[in-house]
């Protein structure tokens, strides 16, 4: 299997509402979305809205309750120490909600969580052992093994 990562998809109970949130961080939704799903193109991948029962089903597995802690997080590096605070505010702004403020942290980089309108977690983070970059990737250096 290759090592890559395509497509992201957050189920979400409130459509327009989710949408809504990302649309107010800047985001643009592509052309190809529609009613039932909408989708994000970020750099090398996609980030898509899908209704959280449909995709259950979909998987053939049961939907859980939302509101809880799932195992994954997603990321959003910045390039600046001072950039993390901004973005978190802004997703406060847009209707989510800080579970963390900025904050150092102990593997020496500085960070905080933020949770969408559907629970998903956010963290914001700056990361002084990662380069970014010029499209926001992140680029962990040379691969020694």
């Amino acid at each position: 299997m290759d090592q890559r990562l395509s497509v992201v998809t957050l189920g979400v109970e409130d459509m327009a509402r989710a949408r809504g949130f990302y649309e107010a961080l800047g985001w643009r939704a592509h052309p190809s979305s529609q009613d039932a799903v909408t989708f994000f193109q970020l750099p090398g991948m996609v980030i898509s809205l899908f209704s959280r029962e449909a995709l259950a089903a979909d998987a053939t597995v049961q939907p859980t309750p939302s509101g809880g802690f799932s195992g994954v997080t997603l990321a959003l590096n910045v390039p600046d120490k001072a950039d993390v605070s901004p973005v978190l505010e802004a997703a406060a702004q847009a209707g989510g909600r800080i579970v963390k403020p900025a904050e150092d942290v102990f593997w020496g980089g500085h960070s905080g969580y933020f949770a969408d309108t559907e629970g998903h977690l956010w963290e914001v983070a700056w990361n002084p052992f990662w380069a970014l970059g010029p499209d926001g990737a992140v680029d962990l250096g040379a691969d020694d093994a």
